[in-house]
């Protein structure tokens, strides 16, 4: 629920409550050799923190069940299978897939930061609230940026529609 776009960058293992906190970022970057696993089974214990309810909403459910009940390792590959993951980043040192995911995720920030907060408020209401009440924030949001300074600066450009 920020307001920016959030990304959680997996290097290594991401085991237990780390898999949960992948789960509530917007998207998920892995590096080659790394992994995502729910073990919370093997302590007596299942997500506690919203990593179940998060994981059902990005994988579906019975991926989402098979993942938490059998504790399996998730590797990059099987993680942009399963959509768990956007993206398998090529390098795997900590500054050259810092840079790989700080350009990956400029496609998705840079803009206007209020069209870009927009755009996450009206994509969080259409994924959390029922459709009435997403149909009034989209409605109320879209008033805050029509006419606005982004707005206003894209009409002056006259972009192209392709």
């Amino acid at each position: 629920r920020l307001p920016l776009i959030s990304v959680a960058l997996v290097q290594g293992k991401a085991v237990g409550g780390g898999a949960e906190l992948t789960t509530a970022c917007d998207f998920r970057l892995m590096t080659p050799g790394s992994e995502i696993r729910f073990v919370h089974k093997h302590m007596g214990l299942v997500p506690g923190w919203g990593g179940a309810a998060r994981l059902v909403r990005i994988v579906g459910s019975g991926a989402a069940l098979r993942l938490l009940s059998g504790a399996a390792r998730v590797d990059p590959e099987r993680a942009l299978r399963l959509g768990l993951s956007e993206e398998t980043l090529s390098s795997s040192d900590e500054t050259g897939a810092l840079e790989e995911a700080r350009a990956w995720l400029s496609q998705y920030t840079e803009g206007p930061a209020s069209v870009i907060r927009a755009a996450k408020k009206v994509v969080t209401a259409g994924r959390e609230l029922p459709m009435e009440a997403a149909l009034r924030t989209e409605k109320d949001v879209f008033g805050t940026v029509w006419g606005g300074p982004a707005n206003l600066q894209a009409l002056v450009r006259r972009p192209k529609h392709k």
